[in-house]
């Protein structure tokens, strides 16, 4: 947990367990410690005492003491007060003013943490628990021991602590499971409850382990960026093993959201379930909307089709609104051409006859029922048709360029000049036409 020489920032909010981690801390020794409390403001009086007597027990060691006050937004008290407490202290870590922040959660810490989220139905990522270190810095070197051993400890040594009078209120769920559920788990089921729920959780945290280097592996071989989106192959999730592909489907969302918030069990299966089916689907989860088109699954948040009418620049570049993307507009006279050169022109770049065009040009997003005749085609068709023959995902259509000269198509992404406006052997001006990057 701890090199010798580091700064480690101590979260003591003067109840027994961070009085004895910092005690124990410092006849560890070897370490440059730092005092930090949190005050929320919640108790009044009662607060501020907590907070004067921490800061007293660091003048006491002569350690740097560091107070935050928070005002919480209304909600979940709980929930708020241990979001406002770790964001004080990845701060901490991140503004380099520890190396290392040491909490004093014990072994029933991590018993209640186990229960509570058996209990709302979490998977193994929940029953792994508190960590004993995580990945930004925290550390727990009180974790492998339990409340009891903690006041003993201070007892024998004549060492006084806070009592916090919201540890004895009923309206919190963890009060209710460490004052009334474990006792009676112990009383009534088995009396190692606490060493049970423990070790549920050292289990889980070496599953995890072991699915976060296999998931990585999965995730760098399927799950892709674009479209604002998480992109993956439906038929991916059918070729894994379940439990691969429930871990991929969590981490597609992870991705695509940032966090897990809000996603429980059935949100990953309602997924798999659109991948297994044949056909579309869209579903929204906590954040995202999830939509298949042919074979493909894009997490993301929605995609607002928002218009948009230009009058492009010739020569010159058009950006395309919402995207990195700009239409290319060429004007090539003949003579700069050769034979060579004829069918790349007309074909792989797109070429349009200038003489042809009224020059009246808009460039414009696809709408509905948008239609024309592009090379290769007899007869006219809806670009919606030429979409699904050519298997383009829903959400890619949203900004899709169209060039238009007054009333008529002339060229679009993907299907190029409408047969009536493409330049021609014997065309001696032509309209290059082509997309490039403008990011």
């Amino acid at each position: 947990m701890f090199e010798p020489g580091q700064r480690v920032g101590v979260a003591v909010s003067g109840g027994a367990d961070s009085v004895c981690l910092l005690h124990a801390l410092i006849e560890l020794g070897g370490l440059r410690l730092t005092v930090l409390h949190v005050d929320h403001r919640l108790r009044g009086e009662e607060s501020r005492g907590d907070a004067e007597f921490v800061r007293e027990l660091a003048a006491r060691f002569g350690l740097p003491f560091c107070l935050r006050e928070i005002d919480l937004p209304p909600g979940n008290l709980e929930q708020e007060a241990r979001k406002a407490r770790l964001s004080f202290f990845h701060e901490q870590l991140a503004e380099s003013r520890a190396d290392r922040v040491a909490l004093g959660h014990t072994r029933s810490d991590q018993a209640e943490t186990v229960l509570f989220r058996l209990l709302r139905g979490s998977g193994t990522a929940g029953l792994s628990g508190i960590r004993p270190v995580t990945a930004e810095g925290l550390v727990r070197p009180l974790i492998e021991l339990e409340r009891g051993e903690i006041e003993r400890y201070l007892r024998e040594r004549g060492i006084s602590w806070r009592e916090d009078s919201t540890n004895a209120a009923g309206e919190f769920a963890r009060n209710r499971i460490r004052r009334e559920l474990l006792p009676q788990l112990a009383t009534e089921w088995n009396p190692g409850i606490v060493e049970t729920l423990a070790q549920t959780a050292e289990i889980a945290q070496g599953e995890e382990e072991y699915w976060k280097d296999e998931v990585d592996r999965l995730a760098a071989q399927h799950l892709g960026a674009g479209s604002g989106g998480v992109l993956v192959k439906a038929g991916v999730f059918g070729e894994l093993p379940l439990a691969a592909a429930r871990r991929l489907v969590r981490r597609a969302i992870e991705t695509a959201k940032g966090d897990l918030r809000g996603v429980d069990f059935r949100h990953v299966e309602r997924v798999l379930e659109m991948a297994a089916a044949d056909g579309p689907g869209r579903l929204q989860i906590p954040g995202l909307d999830v939509r298949r088109s042919f074979e493909w699954i894009r997490l993301g948040i929605p995609i607002l089709r928002k218009p948009y009418s230009l009058i492009p620049v010739v020569p010159g570049i058009t950006p395309i609104p919402g995207t990195g993307m700009g239409i290319s507009l060429e004007l090539i006279e003949k003579s700069e051409t050769s034979a060579l050169t004829e069918n790349v022109y007309n074909i792989g770049m797109g070429c349009l006859d200038w003489e042809r065009l009224a020059g009246s040009l808009e460039l414009r997003n696809w709408r509905f029922g948008d239609r024309y005749q592009p090379m290769g085609i007899s007869g006219t068709e809806k670009i919606k048709t030429l979409f699904q023959l050519q298997r383009i995902p829903v959400w890619e259509r949203a900004e899709w360029p169209v060039l238009t000269d007054g009333m008529s198509i002339v060229w679009t992404r993907g299907f190029g000049p409408a047969a009536a406006y493409a330049a021609g052997p014997e065309s001696s001006t032509r309209l290059k036409v082509g997309e490039v990057s403008i990011r």
